[in-house]
């Protein structure tokens, strides 16, 4: 086995099989022929060579990170004047990804950091563009002859840590300007808008673009069901299936902010899916993930992506749109652009983090007092607020909760996450059936929203209906895995109120932050084992994270022990609060 550290070019060309058509031989002619008469001499130039072709690929390795990104640049800028008589649509266009790490040789394999990054990268540039990883960029940007523009971190796939990205597109390279007309775009909408473009079908059988296009237009169906997307309808973006138009001018001819491009490849039994988010005004890569699946159920598969793809999609979707608005917004912020800064600091507990979101929100009706989706966000400020430690008059933010939960209601009563908003307002004045209607309604107003199964989930367990609280938590980690904790801290308690205290133990160590709730879960959970000095330490360190965190003592009155714990797991059942009592008791916290 050999290896050592190396510069890995890796490229692929873009809409492969679209490029094949009715004409496989003469394609792969066109593909050989730009090898040997462009790329190879371009990678021998620079003192690297091939070292993997494949049918719409290959991989390349250099001495230097320098000579691989000029090599990289060279070529597309080659692939620019090539082919001046063939339409604009068959042309060949190649993403290419740079990267410097280990390359490992073991017989006729090659793999490896370098090789994996880079064909990771690979799969997220622009086509036309190259994507260099943040190594690749600190050795090269200095002495080349190229602008790349930084794309922050990306997580991709199979890659364990977040890769920092470069980006240069073939408008860098002078492609000369359409003059023959000028097209006005369509005004951009207040809330973010997305067109989902026909996936690429790149199996090489054109009987199975019904998969692809199936696919698509599902994201479509189930992106529509969020109240807070502009989403272009599918006519308009199929009509866009086989054209190589630039991502800008698209976004220009719909009027949105943001563009899906997918492709999709089978191998056998095997599928895999591949996604874009990109910011169309930009042509910046916002987020971009690959799934893996055995194909044998073609149309539960199909809605599972889709899914998948959509329940993931939403957030990274938010977050992209803060950063657009905090670098475009005026001095008078829209109460949309109130909304997004509020939502910001949502995401902590803190009290002055969440006075300050109720304060945007607030802004934010007084520019639109018939506005849903604030009613939305009040609701879910005063639903952190009744779960912090700090919270002072829990009856209060209580009455606040299901008054703006009901406003929203009464504004949208399509909106899924109003509907959401009352439910858990239920929950906490413990109106059970009432609550269970309206996540009922959440989740048929919008199947793809994570947040209505992580809500129902916890409200099942809590009624003492274990398996069912699991099944939409599951389900919930299945359409968006990055947004794990909720939905881990719910089953964790189930798997505690089951009996399964292993299966609990293992569920809470997954968890990337735990409550003080949840290590008495957890303390509990050592304890019914009879694993005391696991236990006891983790009882120690509830008992002293919650003494910091709360801004009155407890001291050993059980019966305000016993409300604190029931306040974050509102247990329905006696023989449930009973049972987590006595393992609370074991574990050494008052009970």
């Amino acid at each position: 086995m050999e290896r050592r550290l190396a510069a890995v070019l890796a490229a692929d060309v873009v809409g492969y099989s679209r490029l094949m058509g009715d004409d496989e031989a003469g394609t792969l002619e066109r593909l050989k022929s730009l090898r040997e008469e462009l790329v190879q001499p371009r990678i021998t130039e620079r003192g690297g060579r091939i070292v993997k072709l494949m049918g719409d690929g290959l991989l390349a390795e250099f001495p230097s990170v320098v000579e691989a990104v000029k090599c990289a640049v060279r070529v597309q800028k080659g692939l620019l004047e090539r082919e001046p008589d063939i339409s604009v649509d068959r042309r060949i266009r190649l993403r290419i990804g740079v990267n410097l790490g280990d390359l490992i040789k073991e017989g006729g394999d090659i793999y490896g950091d370098g090789v994996n990054v880079a064909a990771r990268l690979q799969e997220i540039a622009a086509p036309g563009g190259i994507a260099l990883s943040g190594s690749a960029y600190e050795h090269a940007s200095a002495n080349i002859d190229a602008s790349f523009e930084d794309d922050g971190e990306h997580n991709l796939k199979n890659i364990s840590r977040p890769v920092r990205v470069y980006h240069w597109s073939d408008a860098a390279a002078g492609r000369p300007a359409d003059t023959t007309k000028t097209r006005v775009g369509l005004p951009l909408p207040d809330k973010p808008s997305i067109a989902v473009l026909p996936f690429d079908n790149l199996s090489g059988d054109q009987g199975q673009q019904y998969f692809s296009d199936g696919v698509t237009s599902d994201i479509i169906t189930g992106l529509g069901k969020f109240r807070d997307l502009f989403v272009i309808t599918d006519t308009s973006s199929f009509a866009y299936r086989d054209k190589d138009i630039a991502v800008q001018q698209v976004g220009q001819d719909l009027g949105v902010h943001y563009i899906l491009k997918g492709k999709i490849r089978t191998a056998g039994d095997k599928i895999r899916v591949s996604v874009q988010l990109i910011n169309a005004a930009t042509c910046q890569n916002v987020w971009a993930e690959s799934y893996d699946h055995v194909l044998d159920d073609v149309f539960a598969l199909q809605d599972e992506i889709a899914q998948t793809i959509v329940g993931t999609m939403v957030g990274r979707i938010e977050d992209a749109d803060y950063i657009r608005t905090k670098k475009t917004s005026t001095t008078t912020p829209s109460a949309y652009e109130y909304i997004l800064r509020g939502k910001q600091c949502l995401g902590s507990y803190s009290e002055d983090e969440i006075l300050q979101a109720r304060e945007m929100f607030e802004k934010a009706l007084e520019l639109d007092p018939n506005y849903a989706r604030t009613y939305i966000e009040l609701a879910e400020a005063y639903y952190v607020e009744l779960l912090s430690p700090w919270c002072k008059a829990p009856d209060i933010a209580t009455e606040c909760l299901i008054e703006y939960a009901q406003k929203a209601v009464a504004l949208d009563d399509l909106d899924s996450r109003a509907h959401l908003g009352l439910a858990r307002a239920y929950r906490v004045k413990a109106k059970h059936e009432l609550a269970e209607a309206q996540f009922e309604t959440a989740i048929a107003l919008n199947p793809n929203d994570v947040w209505n199964y992580c809500g129902k989930g916890f409200f099942m367990t809590c009624l003492g209906r274990l398996d069912e609280g699991i099944s939409c938590d599951t389900y919930a980690l299945r359409l968006n895995p990055l947004l794990p904790d909720t939905c881990l801290y719910s089953i964790g308690i189930a798997h505690y109120l089951g009996r399964r205290y292993e299966e609990a133990i293992s569920t809470f160590g997954k968890m990337s932050y735990l409550p003080a709730e949840t290590l008495g879960c957890l303390a509990a959970s050592y304890a019914q084992l009879g694993r005391d000095d696991e236990a006891r330490a983790t009882a120690k360190e509830c008992r002293d994270r919650i003494v910091a965190e709360f801004a009155f003592r407890l001291d050993d009155d059980v019966e305000r022990w016993r409300a604190y714990w029931l306040r974050f797991i509102p247990l329905k059942e006696a023989s449930d609060r009973d049972h987590l009592f006595d393992g609370l008791r074991k574990a050494g916290l008052p009970a």
